[in-house]
Formats: C-alpha cells, sequence, structure tokens
C-alpha cells in the first residue's frame, strides 16, 4: 500500500502534478478543514466503490484526520472491489497542518 507525506503531497500539489484528493472524513469534519478534493465518507466506500472508480486511473491520494480511516479505506478498495491506484496521506490532516505552512 503506498503512503505520501503531507510535505510530498504539498510539493506535488504545488508542481501541478494530476492527483485526486479524497476526505473520508464525515461530511461536518470536511467542512471544519480540509485540503481540498472531495468528500466520500469512509462509510460510504464499502458500498460505493464506483464512486472511487469514477474518479479514474491516476493517483487517488486518500485522507482522514490521522491516516487511519484512510488507510483502512485504502485496504478495503484493494481487497474487497481490486482498486489500487490510491495512496494514503501518512498522519492525515493531522500530518497536514504541522508539515505544510502556506
Amino acid at each position: 500500500m503506498k503512503e505520501i507525506t503531507a510535505a510530498e503531497l504539498h510539493r506535488k500539489i504545488k508542481s501541478g502534478e494530476k492527483l485526486t484528493l479524497v476526505d473520508v472524513r464525515e461530511e461536518f469534519e470536511h467542512e471544519e478543514f480540509n485540503i481540498g478534493g472531495i468528500n466520500i465518507p469512509l462509510g460510504e466506500i464499502p458500498s460505493h466503490p464506483e464512486k472511487i472508480r469514477a474518479l479514474g486511473d491516476g493517483d487517488i491520494v486518500l485522507y482522514c484526520r490521522s491516516g487511519n480511516r484512510s488507510g483502512m479505506a485504502q485496504k478495503l478498495l484493494a481487497v474487497q472491489h481490486d482498486i489500487h491506484n490510491t495512496i494514503n496521506l501518512k498522519g492525515g490532516v493531522i500530518a497536514w497542518g504541522n508539515e505544510v505552512s502556506e
């Protein structure tokens, strides 16, 4: 399973690299703070993997608060739905807040 640090992700975003960001936290968490992208809560992923498939074959960065839920989403997508183009944001938005200064 692939992972990316907040600093690495920030560099890729700033350089214009094509990435799709998916926040797997609950909607209220996404509304409070997010790093961009769309919100597909972890609870929706098992029964709606087509939402992830519809994002295409490019790299999909999954993130949450600490990296735990997004790591679970990544494993679930790989094992149950044969989706392997995901990258987990190591440390989640906590790490983003600590490592990235804009």
